[in-house]
């Protein structure tokens, strides 16, 4: 009979001692650290966020007309869907002027999209969208949308993506548009800006 084939095991690694072992000469053997008995005498040191002086309660007095309004790459796609044009329909949300602005990040989410969301693309690159520029890595839009919201709280932020309206719904102070049986709809703004909530 021949010799039996020794299959290789995968992801198998050298077993390698303890730095810790006492087998190991005092020099080579890691050391113990020490851990330091707190006191309870002792006053804690803790970081409390700093408060934005635009809110009142949970009332925000930077937003006003007109409007800044934060575009998702979902939002301009929903929007194509239901046959809105997207300014306009601002506009009947809210009985302002709205001045959507762009992300790069968005710009790069609907450019790797590709072909099928071409009419998306040349949406927003509409001269009345105002473009913002990224100074960060990467170019996840949600990231990006949460992290200026947080810095400034003049921005309303319109999506039609769950998880990202519940990361701004943790954020005091900054409303959400959303698309509701073919309209612009918006949440958590002031009672006397905009027109009557459905």
């Amino acid at each position: 009979m021949g010799k039996q084939k020794k299959q290789r095991k995968y992801a198998t690694m050298k077993r390698m001692i303890s730095l810790k072992d006492a087998r190991l000469k005092e020099k080579d053997r890691a050391k113990t650290q020490k851990t330091k008995k707190e006191d309870p005498s002792a006053i804690k040191e803790r970081e409390v966020a700093k408060y934005p002086s635009c809110l009142f309660f949970q009332y925000n007095t930077q937003l006003g007309p007109p409007y800044y309004i934060l575009v998702d790459t979902n939002f301009i796609n929903f929007s194509i869907k239901a046959k809105l044009d997207m300014v306009q329909a601002m506009m009947d949300c809210l009985y302002a002027k709205c001045v959507p602005c762009i992300t790069d990040c968005v710009m790069a989410e609907l450019e790797k999209l590709g072909m099928k969301f071409r009419v998306a693309l040349r949406i927003a690159k509409d001269p009345r969208f105002e473009r913002l520029p990224c100074s960060h890595k990467g170019t996840y839009a949600d990231d990006c949308l949460v992290q200026r919201v947080t810095q400034h709280k003049c921005y309303i932020v319109a999506t039609v993506d769950r998880d990202l309206k519940r990361r701004i719904r943790k954020i005091p102070g900054v409303p959400i548009m959303y698309l509701s049986n073919h309209r612009y709809n918006i949440e958590r703004m002031p009672d006397d800006y905009g027109a009557p909530r459905l």
